[in-house]
């Protein structure tokens, strides 16, 4: 049986090969500590950490705006289980120990154009220097599926007043580098909770002026609103007047909103454009603050009526989604070059609210069904090569009264297709068959669909203003 001095003795050398084993880094790799410690002179651990979080979408402007800060820096990574759930303070605490050492640097590759990827730093260390300053910055990318909602960047520097100066600069260098800066992008949510996911970015379309069939007159005033007011900034705001605006297009479904905005995309292609759609509302606040941001903007809300229609629901209540997006279009700065296209199907949803909150919408404009020119100008919009009869033409036209122009559209491509089903080359006789195929009794929901209304169209005048706990109209 061993003595009581055996086991302290064993007891000791035991306690000893933990405790090597424990500070034992990583098998080859170099120690973070010894590494911060010879690029910034110091102990890293004896050097103030400051702070600073972004939006998530922000993960390529920040990694553009720290590098442009730093005259020279280089980059590492970090070697070790759990690295990314630590603070830097911690991970320099246990670097003490040894327990991380100098690894590959992770990257996430995320859109910034249509066809243009960026690796960005998802986690990773910048030793940079700038003038006689020297900086240690751990920049590490949103994670959602663990609750981090945004780009953290923590500051290591021997004077905290150089860190300071360093996030103090970060908001104009984000504004500057900003990857977004003129471009078509939309925003949606991600899987793991609340909150803005990566931008999908969208080609600017290319819509001539002769592509928009509109009443005389009705395409004039949105261009003064969007375009006149974008081009004569300098004279506005010299004369004092504010440059922020408000156009609201409404109509039946199928007269053209979308189209006109798609319109007005082209003939503004220096704009940053956000687009917000239906229930993707929700995210007006980022999409209002990006807009501030990258001005001159445009900031496009299709389908406003999805958000309007719940505004009563709850008694006594007004839909604070809606009331949200009045109150996000007024808080922009006069001189803001900020312009607001809202689109609807049903202006009568949205009128009561824009009477309590007004001054939000300076123009609104009807997109009607087309008349019997406009019809015709969309049939050979999107028919130039069916070149009918003049008759045809003005059967056609007769018998389609009360349509779309999304109807048009489709009579076009129905009459095409007929004419590659027979094997010939489309004519007069596809165009009649094409008619008479959409407006038959059968096809009475596609019809509807298409907007074919045959002169029973929705009533757009306004109906009795709302009142708390009843639905307007």
């Amino acid at each position: 049986m061993p003595d009581d001095d055996g086991v302290d003795e064993f007891a000791r050398l035991f306690k000893r090969f933990l405790e090597r084993m424990q500070q034992s880094g990583p098998a080859g790799r170099e120690s973070l500590r010894d590494r911060l410690r010879a690029h910034l002179g110091i102990d890293p651990e004896q050097v103030p950490v400051v702070t600073a979080s972004f939006a998530s979408y922000d993960l390529p402007n920040v990694q553009r705006a720290v590098e442009a800060w730093f005259d020279e820096f280089e980059v590492l990574g970090l070697a070790g289980s759990n690295r990314g759930h630590h603070t830097l303070s911690e991970l320099l605490e246990m670097a003490e120990y040894d327990r991380f050492g100098i690894g590959a640097v992770d990257y996430q590759r995320l859109q910034i154009d249509v066809d243009e990827e960026m690796d960005c730093v998802a986690f990773g260390f910048y030793l940079g220097v700038r003038g006689s300053d020297r900086y240690v910055a751990l920049l590490r990318a949103a994670n959602p599926q663990y609750g981090r909602m945004s780009v953290d960047l923590e500051v290591l520097s021997v004077e905290k007043e150089a860190g300071d100066r360093f996030l103090g600069a970060m908001p104009d260098l984000i504004r500057e580098h900003n990857v977004f800066r003129g471009k078509v992008i939309s925003f949606e949510g991600h899987d793991f909770g609340h909150g803005v996911g990566p931008f999908r970015l969208h080609p600017r379309p290319g819509v001539a002026r002769t592509d928009v069939v509109l009443p005389d007159g009705v395409l004039e005033r949105v261009e003064r609103e969007v375009i006149g007011i974008a081009e004569h900034r300098e004279t506005l705001l010299t004369a004092g007047q504010h440059l922020r605006r408000g156009v609201l297009l409404y109509g039946p479904p199928g007269t053209g909103k979308t189209h006109t905005v798609r319109y007005l995309l082209s003939r503004l292609p220096e704009f940053t454009v956000v687009l917000l759609a239906g229930t993707s509302i929700q995210y007006i606040s980022p999409a209002c603050a990006l807009a501030r941001l990258l001005q001159p903007a445009l900031v496009v809300l299709e389908d406003c009526d999805l958000v309007a229609e719940a505004r009563d629901y709850t008694k006594g209540m007004e839909n604070p989604l809606l009331f949200q997006v009045l109150n996000e279009m007024d808080g922009l700065a006069e001189d803001s070059d900020v312009a607001f296209l809202l689109t609807t199907n049903r202006a009568d949803l949205l009128e009561p609210a824009l009477m309590q909150r007004p001054g939000r919408v300076d123009l609104a404009v009807e997109v009607p069904l087309p008349d019997a020119e406009g019809r015709t100008r969309l049939l050979s919009l999107y028919g130039p090569n069916l070149q009918p009869s003049a008759d045809v033409i003005d059967e056609v036209i007769s018998q389609t009264d009360g349509t779309t122009a999304s109807f048009m559209k489709e009579l076009v491509r129905r009459t095409v297709l007929l004419a590659a089903e027979s094997g010939a080359s489309p004519d007069s006789g596809h165009l009649r068959a094409a008619v008479v195929e959409l407006l038959s009794s059968r096809d009475a929901l596609t019809r509807r669909l298409l907007g074919a209304t045959k002169g029973d169209v929705p009533d757009y005048s306004p109906g009795e203003p709302a009142r708390p706990g009843l639905y307007p109209g």
